[in-house]
């Protein structure tokens, strides 16, 4: 078979660790090679790495700056990550998703202190949010610099900058830093408008026969939100929360003293491109309704105070708001290892996170005939 293989990992314990932080986390690495058969007819093969230490991040970080995708956890979803000034990767990331190019991307930074690299004119109450939620489930939208190309992104003169908090996230960013990159852009690691991936099989599941013999999947666990990043307009006198996320609408007016509003992305009559901000988004294969009782044979989720009706087959019941956010998108794709044909999910009511749980489900049930 032609093409390089990737090179073997060491079990992290020689060498200097170059990963600051807590590292109770390194243990011996475990490495599995998945094969796929792909339209070719050749073999192909990813490399999936379990307990990753600091020597895993060390070749993760190579892969990335090598032009390789390696999708790894974040506090929210799996991203699916490349090079940010590498184009060529960006293309294999539109590719490998079946993504519409010119769909922007979030570019993850390690730190504020890298944030002027990437964007420009940074209005005050950007840098207190900043200061305020990262390392954190924030994204904020701001001018770009020209590292930031059109490739990154769709073309606006804005890019979409976050600081991840998962210590996988992180210690990759820093190593990749130390290496010599930027940033890494990493959009959600699934196909185009299906369920976000909140743990490493999901990954492999959906993106198993895409990914390439030199791309890695970190397996950092199930992620502790479960939701996409809250996303905030910085391009304004005043913040506007663009997408709903675990950084709320009454943390942000806390932090700032200001009252801030969701909006549609569309200011002066101009687009504004996001990520996730599309009409139809989030969807498993499975027919979703958020209102309406279900039959026999549906799939219901829904918190565990509600009652699960004779022959309907409970997919999950959360004890809270946030352990519902943090389920959410598993128990969706459990409907569909299910073949159920519909699956009903009852959001909670209330602010804060529930209306971010709202706003997924109601992208989710687009193109359901009935809500």
């Amino acid at each position: 078979m032609k093409g390089r293989r990737p090179r073997p990992l060491d079990d992290g314990d020689s060498g200097e660790v170059r990963v600051s932080g807590d590292l109770s986390w390194a243990k011996p690495i475990e490495n599995r090679r998945v094969f796929y058969l792909i339209q070719s007819a050749t073999i192909a093969f990813m490399s999936i790495i379990s307990n990753c230490t600091a020597s895993a991040m060390n070749d993760a970080a190579t892969t990335l700056i090598n032009g390789n995708l390696v999708a790894f956890p974040t506090e929210t979803v799996y991203g699916l990550g490349a090079d940010a000034t590498n184009e060529n990767a960006i293309a294999r990331i539109y590719e490998v998703k079946g993504r519409p190019t010119g769909h922007p991307l979030i570019v993850h930074i390690s730190s504020i202190e890298q944030l002027d690299k990437w964007a420009r004119k940074i209005p005050e109450y950007a840098i207190k949010l900043a200061r305020s939620f990262w390392p954190g489930p924030m994204t904020l939208i701001l001018p770009r610099t020209k590292l930031a190309k059109d490739f990154i992104t769709g073309g606006q003169d804005n890019v979409g900058i976050r600081v991840p908090s998962h210590i996988y996230a992180l210690a990759l960013l820093k190593e990749f830093n130390t290496q010599g990159g930027l940033g890494i852009a990493a959009p959600s690691a699934n196909r185009f408008g299906a369920v976000s991936p909140t743990t490493a099989k999901s990954v492999e599941l959906e993106l198993g026969n895409y990914l390439s013999r030199n791309d890695q999947i970190l397996d950092g666990g199930h992620c502790d939100i479960g939701i996409e990043s809250t996303i905030i307009d910085c391009l304004q006198e005043k913040p506007i929360i663009l997408r709903p996320g675990a950084v709320t609408r009454e943390m942000i007016e806390d932090t700032l003293g200001i009252n801030t509003d969701f909006n549609s992305p569309i200011v002066e009559g101009l687009q504004i491109k996001a990520s996730g901000l599309l009409e139809s988004h989030y969807a498993p294969k499975a027919q979703v309704y958020i209102s309406g009782i279900p039959a026999p044979g549906d799939g219901l989720i829904a918190l565990e105070t509600l009652a699960t009706p004779k022959g309907v087959v409970r997919l999950a019941a959360p004890k809270t708001n946030t352990e519902f956010a943090r389920i959410l998108y598993e128990a969706l794709r459990l409907a569909d290892k299910k073949s159920l044909a519909r699956v009903f999910v009852l959001p909670p009511k209330g602010e804060g996170i529930a209306i971010a749980i709202t706003d997924r489900l109601i992208k989710s049930a687009f193109n359901t005939s009935k809500f």
